[in-house]
């Protein structure tokens, strides 16, 4: 496996530790690079969540490139030492914000602030894509008003879901990784 490192930003060319054994899925940094390239510059000060956080590397990019807070969630503690640990490497922790705990079990809490954008990347063939993106369409007191909800699946895993208030925009496929990416429609 390559090593992880941030790409851009403030923390441009630090590695990041990977998570020991297999419950996570480490985004590549050609997928990373491209998703941020989406993104552009309106991740500065954007308001980040990161669920199913792994080793923290998409959030830690979205700090290294501005964004203004990132709450990670994972619920495997090998996985929340490793953010921890990639975030004082990084010199990010003080923008970041990171809980141990189900991703469902953190849906269900009231909302503090919404989110500009969340990204959600579990781990794959168990449809808690799905789930998640369901969860999240529910939850528009997460959303900010033209917040994007990302979702990082293997091609294979592709299916239509039922949404009432999420329509999807875009669609990008690298290898074996597709990102597929959300918006509110806008009223009016």
């Amino acid at each position: 496996m390559s090593n992880l490192r941030v790409i851009a930003g403030t923390a441009r060319g630090q590695n990041l530790r990977s998570v020991p054994g297999d419950v996570t899925r480490p985004i590549t940094d050609r997928v990373k690079e491209s998703l941020f390239n989406i993104i552009g510059p309106d991740i500065q000060d954007a308001f980040f969540l990161d669920m199913f956080a792994g080793t923290g590397a998409v959030g830690i990019e979205a700090l290294s490139r501005g964004a203004k807070r990132v709450r990670f969630i994972d619920r495997h503690r090998q996985a929340v030492k490793t953010v921890r640990t990639n975030l004082s490497n990084t010199k990010l922790a003080d923008r970041a914000e990171v809980i141990q705990m189900d991703a469902f079990l953190a849906l269900d809490q009231k909302a503090d602030s919404p989110f500009d954008y969340v990204y959600i990347a579990p781990p794959q063939y168990k449809g808690i894509w799905k789930k998640a993106l369901v969860e999240i369409d529910a939850r528009l007191d997460l959303l900010a008003e033209f917040a994007w909800v990302i979702v990082q699946i293997d091609p294979l895993e592709l299916e239509k879901v039922d949404l009432n208030n999420l329509q999807e925009f875009d669609q990008r496929q690298y290898g074996s990784t597709l990102l597929l990416f959300y918006v509110l429609p806008e009223i009016g």
